[in-house]
């Protein structure tokens, strides 16, 4: 991803990227923290946010933050994180303002964005039935997660297909299943949302561990 930046940056004078939450990107955020890579031209927006305010331990920017973003002192101005301790409408209505005037467009594209996927082969915060899923002209939206009893906000599929570069980031056995749909199975985009990876316009690089990669072959 570093030398993505680079490249962004020699082309356009500044680098937009959009990073994930869970625990599989904290090795990823540590490998930035140890780079002694110039952040001063790279723009930082997430791919969701669950409804929490920052410092709660379950709030993405808080993964990035504690294991990235303070520990080399990434400049304020160019972070642009999803305002989640506002009422999840407001918090998406106000996130894609944001991101529509930093790209000055209603269609975005990041030079790259970072994504993973669940158990059930989610992707963002489109979870397997939200109609979401097949909305390709919104940026971002307020979800509802049944399952799990909770808001978070989104961006919403166009935005993450238009993406110059892709970087999935799958770990885990019990992730397996849902890469072999998403690669290998028949297009059924509300029941496997991470298929939305086939319908990207840039590049989409998969970086598995063992126990995934099972589900490749």
């Amino acid at each position: 991803m570093l030398n993505i930046f680079r490249e962004a940056i020699d082309a356009r004078g500044s680098a937009t990227a959009a990073v994930s939450g869970g625990t599989t990107p904290r090795l990823l955020f540590q490998h930035f923290a140890a780079s002694g890579f110039d952040w001063s031209h790279v723009h930082l927006f997430w791919v969701d946010e669950r409804a929490v305010p920052p410092g709660d331990p379950q709030s993405n920017y808080t993964l990035a933050h504690e294991n990235w973003l303070d520990i080399v002192g990434f400049p304020a101005t160019n972070l642009h994180r999803i305002e989640a301790e506002l009422p999840v409408a407001e918090a998406a209505s106000r996130y894609a303002t944001t991101i529509r005037g930093h790209f000055g467009t209603d269609q975005p594209v990041f030079d790259v964005i970072q994504q993973g996927m669940g158990a059930d082969a989610h992707t963002a915060s489109l979870f397997p039935g939200e109609p979401l899923i097949l909305d390709n002209a919104g940026i971002a939206a307020a979800v509802y997660v049944e399952k799990l009893s909770a808001a978070r906000i989104t961006l919403l599929p166009g935005v993450l297909k238009a993406a110059r570069n892709t970087m999935m980031l799958v770990t885990g056995a019990d992730k397996a299943d849902g890469l072999r749909r998403a690669l290998h199975g028949p297009e059924s985009l509300l029941e496997t949302p991470i298929q939305l990876t086939r319908s990207h316009t840039g590049d989409v690089t998969w970086f598995l561990d063992e126990a995934a990669a099972i589900g490749a072959r």
